[in-house]
C-alpha cells in the first residue's frame, strides 16, 4: 500500500478558479520524486493538498489508507512537512537553533531527544556552527536550509521542498543533493518542485509532469526528457545533456559518460 495517495483531486479557490483538476498520485516512503512544470502548471497547488495547507474541492487525500479529511492541518504537517520556495514566509525566530527546535518543541519531547533532532538536522543542512545566529544574517540562499532543517527536525514521513534550487550556487544544489539521500535513506519521501533540469537528471529516478492544472505523465527522467511531444505541449526543455547528444543525432542520452560512450563507437 502506498503511503500517500492522493484520489481524483481537484481544487477550486472560492472565486471559482480551478487551479488542479482530477490528479492521482502515489508515494511510496523512501522515494525521491520531482515535479516539474511551468508557472500555473498546478504544482504547487497539489503538493499543498497533501499536507491539508489546502483542502480538496474535489476526490481525497490518503496517508497509509486513511482519508485526511479529518485530519487538522497541524496534524498534518506532523506526518508530511512543507518547506516554503521562500523561507521568509516560514522564520520567524531569532536564533537559527530556536527556528529549528520550534517543531520539535511542539511535539513535547524530552529535552535529549529535542537537541538530538536539532543537531542532527543542522549537521545535515550545514548549520551546525552557526546555531546561534540570527536567522537573518545568513544570505537568502543559505536561509533556505534553516527551513529545510526545521522541517527535517520535526520527523515527518513525507518531505516537500518547494524550489529548493533556486538562487543556489553549485556547492548549496550538492548539498540539497545530499540531504534528499539522506531522507531517503532514513525511509522518508522526498517530493521536490523544481524548475532545475539538471538538478532533476542528476537526483531523482520519477519524474511527474503538470502541465494546463493536470499531471501529463510520470517517469523516469530519460521517458521525460525525450518525449518531446510532451515537452512542447508543457513548454518545458531538454537539461544541457540532452540537447547537446540531439545536436549531434543522438538519442536517449542522460548522462556524459553516455554520451562519450557513443561519440566514441
Amino acid at each position: 500500500m502506498s503511503f500517500l495517495t492522493l484520489k481524483n483531486v481537484s481544487f477550486s479557490y472560492p472565486n471559482g478558479f480551478e487551479a488542479t483538476q482530477n490528479v492521482s498520485l502515489k508515494f511510496q516512503l523512501g522515494e525521491a520524486v520531482a515535479i516539474i512544470g511551468q508557472n500555473g502548471a498546478g504544482k504547487t497547488t497539489t503538493v499543498k493538498l497533501m499536507n491539508g495547507l489546502l483542502r480538496p474541492t474535489k476526490g481525497e487525500v490518503l496517508i497509509e489508507g486513511k482519508a485526511t479529511s479529518s485530519l487538522t492541518t497541524a496534524q498534518m504537517s506532523k506526518r508530511v512537512g512543507y518547506v516554503f520556495q521562500n523561507p521568509d514566509d516560514q522564520i520567524f525566530q531569532d536564533t537559527i537553533e530556536k527556528e529549528i527546535a520550534f517543531g520539535p518543541k511542539s511535539q513535547k519531547l524530552e529535552k535529549a531527544v529535542l537537541n538530538e533532532k536539532v543537531t542532527a538536522a543542522a549537521e545535515i543542512c550545514g548549520l551546525k556552527e552557526v546555531l546561534k545566529e540570527h536567522p537573518y544574517n545568513l544570505p537568502y540562499s543559505k536561509r533556505k536550509f534553516i527551513t529545510i532543517a526545521a522541517i527535517i527536525a520535526m520527523d515527518p514521513e513525507v518531505v516537500i521542498l518547494d524550489e529548493p534550487t533556486a538562487g543556489q550556487d553549485r556547492e548549496s544544489t550538492d548539498l540539497l543533493g545530499k540531504i534528499i539521500s539522506y531522507l531517503t535513506d532514513q525511509n522518508k519521501a522526498v517530493i521536490t518542485i523544481t524548475h532545475d533540469m539538471e538538478f532533476v537528471v542528476k537526483e531523482f529516478q520519477r519524474v511527474l509532469v503538470f502541465a494546463d492544472k493536470q499531471l501529463r505523465k510520470e517517469g523516469t527522467p530519460k521517458e521525460i526528457f525525450w518525449d518531446e511531444e510532451l515537452l512542447k505541449f508543457s513548454a518545458l526543455k531538454q537539461p544541457y545533456i540532452c540537447q547537446v547528444a540531439k545536436s549531434l543525432g543522438i538519442q536517449n542520452i542522460m548522462t556524459m559518460d553516455e554520451l562519450g560512450e557513443k561519440v566514441l563507437v
